[in-house]
């Protein structure tokens, strides 16, 4: 259902970008307006991996340099049966994680120093979890093409403003025309990109809990990198907002309404949900308060971090 959903958002997002581009310039700017996509498309396909990681200043880790995180990674990366991610360490001290890459060949897992500090390992396995997911589910992929058209239609928008006025643009639907594509289309982009995301992020977290092996290690890492994320502020994603759906926890503030304005669904839903899927696995369906937090002491269940060193959060 998920996927059908996630379809119908995505031809929609294609159908506005293309109707926008219409009302602009008739079947011209149709035409000019797919060729744009077209180009952002292929670009981002093959570097908006890159061009993420950049803006964030993630430093590429491995066994070496982060023994605990990475193997981690590589247990979880194994029980989902998916290649070795790259794996990257982001200096902020707001908890979260993201993944990127066109495929699961090409994938790249990023978690913040706020994350390893704050979190147990067991609860860094769940956010990994559901990273992995999105990697599996090819997410990252359908958000990347997202938000390029999004980016695409208000850019559009832009052009209706400074063009949309001249008598000789071809625009066939006149003065209502340049309005629509100037607030409407960018407006309802946006929203079709967070409805999107938030659908994504439910499938995640069941594949996430399915992957770890406990869905209450990942209800308890939201439940904290939620109310970290109301007090710790992330200044790289204040200054790319395009990006905070890519997170396991919107960077930019701390919404509580699950709404069309929020790109990430309610964390209290969220907790539910994995909750009832704990019941479903036959797990205790509170998370542990008395974890302590990590990199990582106290006692714990066996995984795949076990046996290894403290990494250069510590």
């Amino acid at each position: 259902m998920n996927l059908v959903r996630t379809a119908m958002l995505l031809a929609f997002m294609t159908a506005l970008f293309m109707g926008v581009g219409y009302m602009i310039g008739g079947s011209g700017g149709m035409m000019i307006a797919f060729l744009i996509a077209a180009a952002m498309n292929l670009f981002s396909y093959w570097n908006s991996d890159k061009m993420v990681l950049r803006m964030y200043n993630a430093v590429e880790v491995d066994e070496r340099t982060a023994p605990e995180y990475y193997r981690i990674v590589q247990g979880l990366a194994a029980n989902a049966g998916l290649p070795m991610p790259r794996v990257y360490l982001i200096e902020n001290p707001q908890p979260n994680a993201f993944a990127t890459g066109r495929n699961p060949q090409n994938a790249a897992v990023a978690a913040t120093t706020g994350l390893l500090h704050r979190l147990t390992a067991e609860e860094v396995a769940g956010v990994m979890a559901h990273e992995l997911a999105h990697v599996q589910n090819r997410d990252t992929l359908t958000m990347t093409i997202t938000a390029t058209l999004a980016g695409a239609i208000s850019m559009l928008g832009n052009f209706a403003f400074f063009f949309g006025g001249n008598r000789d643009n071809n625009n066939p639907l006149g003065f209502i025309g340049v309005l629509i594509a100037m607030i409407v289309a960018p407006f309802a982009a946006m929203l079709v990109q967070m409805a999107i995301s938030r659908t994504r992020e439910y499938s995640a977290d069941r594949r996430g809990a399915e992957i770890c092996g406990n869905p209450m290690w990942l209800a308890s890492a939201l439940a904290k990198i939620a109310n970290s994320a109301h007090q710790v502020p992330n200044m790289d994603a204040e200054r790319n907002p395009a990006t905070a759906h890519m997170f396991i926890i919107n960077p930019l503030n701390g919404q509580n309404m699950d709404n069309l304005f929020s790109t990430h669904p309610n964390t209290e839903n969220r907790i539910a949900a994995l909750q009832a899927i704990a019941n479903e696995m036959g797990y205790r369906a509170a998370p542990r308060a008395e974890a302590p937090a990590g990199p990582w002491g106290g006692s714990r269940r066996p995984g795949p971090w076990d046996n290894a060193r403290k990494g250069p959060w510590s």
